[in-house]
């Protein structure tokens, strides 16, 4: 369907919802995914602000009722205000299809940044280094809470993201302190998964330094704790958590 006769057909009959209404109910997260697939990546939906720095923006559908045509526009957020750019009118028949249109119809315009700068304090060494690094967050990550809910599911009582032993300065995901046993859910990028890590292609000196540095404060972290009387129990955060909490269920009723 070209662009002409869509755009004539909707003159008699409003487009369908499929085509620019997004389902309701959905979450912040999938709303932002759904942004990420249609521009191509998250680091290709930045806006340039007048006063320097950048804005990650949105693309939002509407129909207006007397043209009967979807209508795209920016969105963005700056200074506490949500400016908007009309883009022009799109004719797909689906709204993901609608989504990709409006962006490539915003890069075309120069809108938005083909890829998004890095900070200047960053230590990546590209936006989708930046992306995994970010992803890797320290605490309460998606594998964590899962495991945890499964353990209080079953029963378990226990501390998160805290110290095993005082004096030691590490902290661990989940600890139960009676039965002396400490978990850890490890992220695949930051302590060298071998199952999914790969090597970086820039800077690989630097992260390779840096994930054996994690790795061997791993080892050192275990021996610490073992030579207390602690059970360490390393999870990956690829790992089946329901798998996971049956180990970890198990350890600690053996230990009490």
């Amino acid at each position: 369907m070209t662009s002409s006769e869509g755009q004539e057909g909707w003159n008699v009959s409003p487009p369908s919802d499929r085509a620019w209404k997004g389902r309701p109910g959905r979450t912040r997260d999938a709303l932002a995914a759904e942004q990420d697939r249609a521009a191509g990546g998250r680091g290709r939906r930045a806006v340039p602000l007048p006063a320097g720095g950048f804005a990650r923006a949105s693309v939002e559908l509407k129909v207006l009722p007397r043209t009967r045509r979807i209508r795209a526009y920016l969105r963005w957020s700056e200074h506490g205000k949500s400016p908007a750019k009309y883009l022009g009118e799109v004719d797909r028949p689906t709204r993901a299809q609608n989504l990709a249109a409006a962006w490539s119809i915003a890069r075309v315009k120069g809108l938005v940044l083909d890829e998004e700068p890095l900070e200047p304090e960053s230590g990546a060494s590209s936006p989708a280094v930046r992306a995994v690094m970010k992803a890797n967050k320290g605490s309460n990550t998606k594998p964590e809470l899962r495991l945890r809910s499964l353990l209080h599911r079953a029963g378990l009582r226990y501390r998160v993201n805290s110290r095993p032993l005082e004096d030691l300065r590490r902290t661990a995901d989940i600890v139960f302190l009676k039965p002396r046993v400490a978990v850890f859910v490890d992220g695949c990028f930051w302590h060298g998964c071998p199952e999914h890590h790969r090597p970086a292609s820039r800077n690989s000196e630097f992260w390779q330094q840096k994930i054996e540095a994690n790795q061997q404060r791993d080892a050192e972290t275990n021996a610490r704790l073992e030579g207390e009387g602690w059970t360490v129990i390393r999870v990956w955060e690829h790992e089946d958590p329901v798998l996971a909490a049956e180990l970890v269920l198990n350890t600690v009723r053996a230990a009490k």
